[in-house]
């Protein structure tokens, strides 16, 4: 059985862990231990979307462990043919932020998007960057390593070239290439599923 200390970690961290290894055994055992009812319920909510049998123990000190457990199924065998990338799928983020209200908070929630969407298969085929949403591709962001990864695992990164110049950061531009609006309305137009972000 597979154990993973997911104590302190940040939500969507402990379920993301938790999927990865389940994803990478043919059946078995994971139990996780968090340290928060969010956390528990967020794996309770992992387990019920794969169907699988699951059991919440809880532990001295405000501590939960989630024991899931995977076996072999025809749905486990098909979720395996997903393909890495999906043609038809792309992200569209229009700020820096994500939401509207505190900004702090905003590039929180945005920092953990990106995360979540380099741990999570299969990948958008592009993510297009404009207005503010272009600071998130310049050196020195903090998200700029996942975004490097996702473009290592075959994910377009998209720019708006106006947005950067207006932000006089063309030459900071850290992943992923500089486009213009047509380009960016394309792969909107061509996608059959769009996820606007910001």
């Amino acid at each position: 059985m597979k154990e993973i200390d997911a104590r302190g970690l940040e939500c969507p961290k402990p379920v993301i862990l938790t999927k990865k290894e389940l994803d990478n055994i043919e059946e078995g055992k994971v139990k996780t231990t968090v340290d928060n009812e969010v956390a528990r319920e967020n794996l309770i909510k992992l387990a019920k979307s794969q169907n699988a049998d699951f059991e919440v123990e809880e532990l001295e000190g405000g501590l939960f462990a989630v024991t899931i457990e995977k076996k072999t199924s025809a749905e486990t065998q098909k979720q395996k043919k997903l393909v890495e990338v999906d043609e038809n799928y792309v992200i569209a983020i229009q700020s820096e932020h994500m939401g509207r209200g505190d900004e702090k908070l905003g590039k929180i929630l945005m920092k953990s998007f990106i995360y979540t969407v380099r741990e999570t298969k299969p990948y958008p085929k592009s993510i297009l960057f404009f207005n503010s949403g272009v600071k998130l591709t310049v050196e020195e962001s903090e998200v700029l390593d996942d975004l490097k990864d996702l473009e290592n695992e075959g994910v377009e990164i998209i720019s708006c070239g106006t947005c950067l110049d207006y932000f006089n950061l063309k030459d900071k531009l850290g992943v992923g290439s500089i486009s213009n609006m047509y380009t960016i309305y394309e792969k909107m137009r061509n996608s059959t599923n769009v996820v606007t972000i910001g």
